[in-house]
């Protein structure tokens, strides 16, 4: 407590000779902006403990009645499937129905729509990625669409790259949340301008995807953790919540920091982290209805550190079942069948 006083204080000196520092010095580069936002960090954002942030998850999950009609827990989108990738879309699109989304529509390249459709005949599939006019057909949808997923299975076609550039666009304008993983994270990296600013956006990056887009923001890992580089890429970002997938998941939104500390599966099949981005769509709508409608539920959590931490710990709960089950065989598809038992032991009242 003494150190946090001490440090409390010492903040507060540094803030009240700031002006004179940058009139004396124009250019202010005697001042290290960097120290002075880590210790604003530390200070002024005492992350939540889990017990905590886990009763805000169970305040925004909205109960089942008998007077709800259909769309109204969430009808999520999911851009992204092509011809190579058809299974990506589909996990993140069946993950978010059986959280409880009401209706999950992916939105895909033609080639890979009647894949994905004979997966499951509950998802929507919209074929329509690789067409001249699919900024218009899409912008049909938006309004729909309480929450949007971007990247699984999408591919890195130039052209299909510059058609979602132009729907994020549209979405922003919009203001839907957006949840970004995989191609659509390659997407941000060659374009960080494209989602700063705004907010309402969390990123999945794993550990490639995280380091490639260090990189491009130019952030330096040099006597820094993971979480100081989170932290700072969400600085970099204005905003933008920071979901780094590992061991234990950091979250961020650069104000507070939190680690996931469930233990998962030492089992990495691919698919995962399409689970964990089409709950974190879920989570993310269900938060933002009730901060708006309910706002002492979650208080000063942003929905979108709340959304993540949901999803992370869920993603890992159901692959830690589904391992103590299968071992080595098992899939995504394993872990898909436990999110029923694992949302009901850790998340309903």
């Amino acid at each position: 407590m003494t150190s946090l006083v001490a440090r409390l204080v010492l903040y507060q000196h540094l803030m009240q000779m700031l002006p004179i520092l940058c009139s004396r010095y124009s250019k202010c580069n005697k001042i290290n902006f960097k120290f002075l936002s880590k210790m604003n960090r530390e200070i002024c954002s005492v992350a939540p403990s889990d017990t905590d942030i886990l009763q805000k998850i169970r305040n925004i999950v909205p109960p089942l009645t008998y007077n709800q009609h259909k769309g109204q827990s969430g009808r999520i989108g999911v851009i992204g499937g092509s011809e190579e990738y058809t299974g990506a879309p589909y996990f993140a699109a069946i993950s978010a129905l059986k959280l409880g989304a009401d209706l999950s529509h992916v939105f895909c390249s033609t080639s890979a729509a009647p894949v994905i459709k004979s997966y499951s005949p509950e998802l929507i599939v919209h074929p329509i990625l690789d067409k001249a006019n699919a900024r218009k057909e899409m912008q049909q949808w938006i309004p729909r669409l309480h929450a949007v997923v971007i990247g699984p299975g999408l591919g890195r076609d130039p052209a299909i790259m510059n058609t979602v550039e132009g729907i994020i666009e549209d979405l922003k304008a919009s203001e839907k949340p957006l949840v970004i993983d995989a191609d659509g994270l390659f997407m941000v990296t060659q374009n960080t301008p494209l989602i700063k600013g705004y907010i309402n956006t969390i990123i999945t990056p794993n550990a490639i995807e995280f380091q490639r887009l260090s990189q491009a923001l130019g952030l330096s890992a040099v006597n820094q953790t993971d979480h100081d580089i989170a932290a700072s890429m969400s600085n970099a970002l204005d905003g933008v919540v920071v979901a780094k997938k590992q061991k234990y998941d950091i979250i961020t939104d650069s104000n507070i920091v939190l680690q996931v500390k469930t233990n998962g599966s030492p089992r990495r099949c691919g698919g995962q982290g399409d689970l964990l981005s089409g709950a974190a769509a879920v989570f993310f709508h269900w938060a933002l209805n009730h901060r708006s409608s309910l706002p002492t539920l979650i208080n000063d959590v942003n929905p979108g550190v709340l959304s993540a931490y949901a999803a992370c710990h869920l993603s890992k709960l159901c692959a830690e079942a589904s391992f103590s089950k299968m071992g080595r065989s098992t899939t995504t598809s394993d872990l898909i069948g436990e999110i029923h038992s694992v949302f009901e032991k850790e998340f309903e009242h």
